[in-house]
């Protein structure tokens, strides 16, 4: 491997392009890099994916939790002058 060679607790999320980009050492009798380059092509596809997924619902949670303070203050201030 020639890149990420940090231990894995202190690594950064891997971006689509960090996985489309990654090189490998070549031996003798190693894989098919046509095979490799394209399955790395299809994990980053499939990465990006999760990773726009995980944004949408990071911010669905910030509006649901932001729907619900201020459903809770209305509610707080109707008990309050009854």
């Amino acid at each position: 491997m020639t890149q990420n060679t940090r231990p894995p607790q202190t690594r950064l999320p891997l971006r689509p392009s960090q996985i489309r980009h990654r090189h490998f050492n070549e031996r003798r009798r190693g894989l098919d890099p046509v095979e490799i380059r394209s399955f790395l092509h299809e994990v980053a596809d499939e990465l990006a994916v999760a990773q726009k997924a995980l944004v949408a619902v990071q911010e669905e949670n910030v509006r649901i939790k932001s729907a619900l303070r201020a459903w809770q203050s209305a509610q707080a201030a109707n008990h309050r002058y009854r």
